[in-house]
C-alpha cells in the first residue's frame, strides 16, 4: 500500500494506540521504503537498514500508546531512525577503541608468551649447539660466556694460556653462527640475546 492521507493517518494511529495490529500494518506498508531510502543513505548496508527498519517498527509497536495521533507520524519514526543510527555509529566507535585496546593487549601479550616461548626454547637448543663443542672448548665457552669469567680466570682454573683461551672462544662464536644460519629470525634473536645476556 502507498501513502495515506492525513485524516485516514489519525485514524490508523488512534486504532494502533488501542492494538489494532491491522492498523500498525497499514502504517507499515505506508512508510517502509521512503525509511528505507534513508535509512540506507546512512547506513550504506542493506542488512544494517533491514535491522534498524525491523527496530524502529518494533518500538512504535511497543510504545503505541503513547502515540499522539494529532502530531506527525512521519516525523516520530524518522526521529526513531535518525537515533538508532546515531546509536549505531556511537556503538561503533566505542566498539573500534575497544577491540583496538583488545588487539593492541592481545598483541602485547602474544609477544610475549612468544617470547618466553622462544627463550626457554633458545636456550635449550642453544645448550644442545655447546654440547657439539669438542670438550676443552665447550669448557672454555661455558666459563667465559655462561659464567662470566675473566680470561686470567679460565688460565688458572684449565691451566692454559690466554692465547688458546681466545682461539677456543673465536671457534665457539664461529662454530654456534653456523649452527643456527637457517633458524628463524625471531629464533636467532632469541638465541643472540641469549649469548650477549650470558642465559
Amino acid at each position: 500500500m502507498g501513502s495515506v492521507n492525513e485524516f485516514d493517518e489519525q485514524n490508523l494511529l488512534i486504532r494502533l494506540k488501542n492494538g489494532d495490529e491491522h492498523a500498525f500494518a497499514v502504517l507499515y506498508d505506508a512508510y517502509k521504503y521512503r525509511l528505507t531510502g534513508n535509512l540506507f543513505k546512512l547506513l550504506k548496508s542493506s542488512d544494517l537498514v533491514k535491522e534498524t527498519l525491523q527496530e524502529i517498527f518494533v518500538r512504535v509497536w511497543e510504545n503505541r500508546e503513547r502515540i499522539e495521533p494529532d502530531k506527525s507520524f512521519k516525523s516520530y519514526i524518522f526521529r526513531i531512525g535518525e537515533n538508532l543510527v546515531s546509536d549505531y555509529y556511537r556503538k561503533v566507535a566505542r566498539d573500534r577503541r575497544l577491540l583496538n585496546k583488545m588487539m593492541e593487549a592481545t598483541s602485547e601479550l602474544y609477544l610475549h608468551i612468544e617470547e618466553d616461548i622462544w627463550e626457554r626454547e633458545g636456550s635449550q637448543k642453544f645448550m644442545d649447539a655447546i654440547a657439539l663443542m669438542p670438550p676443552q672448548r665447550k669448557q672454555v665457552f661455558t666459563l667465559c660466556k655462561l659464567e662470566g669469567k675473566s680470561y686470567k680466570e679460565v688460565e688458572e682454573i684449565l691451566g692454559i694460556s690466554a692465547k688458546t683461551i681466545s682461539s677456543h672462544m673465536l671457534q665457539a662464536n664461529r662454530f654456534l653462527r653456523n649452527h643456527f644460519r637457517n633458524s628463524s629470525g625471531l629464533e636467532l634473536s632469541i638465541i643472540l640475546a641469549i649469548l650477549v645476556k650470558g642465559l
